[in-house]
């Protein structure tokens, strides 16, 4: 892909699951990569097998709900790398209950790191790209962010809330070089849907049931994921802006 050789690229929530994936292709289309998660341990992993495969990155834990911890972890970015070129808001976390029977602790802790998270993110990020003359974002939402997913009201909720979020900043700066665009995720295999599904026959039931529903008949991989990530985030889709793309394997079909 064109345009992402040498450029500098911060993948939040890349120590495992779909981020990994994404921080890795990244790199392999060329990309120095910061590697950003509050799992020190699983970042420095990530680090290791881009680093392995002959390319450059960086690993730094951060909670993405702590702003002060964002803006640090930024300018440690754009001293290490000089400057910032792509941000992908990945990190996220859910519990899956019916909405009656939580409470407002637990939506706090969901909007904190799905909706305010990648608020805080983008607010850091975007004065570097700014004054640099542009940059991409790539946003990781959700198809439940489109179409609802029972027991995930408030994830749901959040998720339609970055998609809207992130139209509303690219038409404010687009003009300026700043080209943000979506990727909603179906049901892919990665540690937070299995923390989601839970353990055992429930859990394996649930997994069987969507593979079914699915019209490839599988759940979705870190990989089928990465490749549009590292699309958007290049020059072959400067022409893309402000759109939503389902990754779902069929399950949804957006026109």
């Amino acid at each position: 892909m064109r345009g992402l050789q040498g450029k500098s690229a911060l993948v939040t929530g890349a120590g495992s699951g779909l981020g990994r994936g994404m921080a890795l292709r990244l790199a392999e289309e060329g990309a120095r990569v910061a590697i950003l998660d509050v799992d020190r341990e699983g970042a420095e992993d990530t680090r290791n097998a881009i680093e392995r495969a002959g390319g450059e990155a960086v690993a730094l834990e951060l909670d993405i709900t702590d702003y002060a911890a964002c803006q640090a972890v930024v300018a440690a970015v754009k001293e290490r790398f000089g400057g910032v070129d792509v941000l992908v808001n990945n990190a996220g976390w859910d519990h899956a209950e019916n909405f009656v029977e939580t409470d407002p602790e637990l939506w706090r802790k969901i909007i904190d790191i799905n909706l305010y998270g990648p608020l805080n993110m983008h607010h850091v990020t975007l004065p570097e790209m700014l004054a640099q003359g542009g940059g991409k974002i790539v946003n990781i939402a959700s198809d439940a962010g489109r179409i609802g997913s029972s027991g995930e009201a408030v994830y749901s909720a959040c998720k339609g809330g970055v998609i809207a979020f992130g139209k509303t900043v690219c038409r404010e700066l687009a003009r300026r070089g700043v080209i943000i665009n979506t990727v909603c995720p179906g049901p892919s295999d990665t540690p937070l849907f299995a923390a989601f599904a839970g353990e055992g026959e429930a859990g394996e039931k649930l997994r069987a049931s969507l593979a079914r529903s699915i019209p490839l008949k599988r759940l979705g991989t870190a990989d089928d994921i990465a490749g549009i990530v590292a699309f958007l985030a290049s020059d072959d889709a400067n022409f893309i802006v402000g759109q939503t793309i389902s990754v779902s394997g069929g399950l949804t079909m957006h026109g």
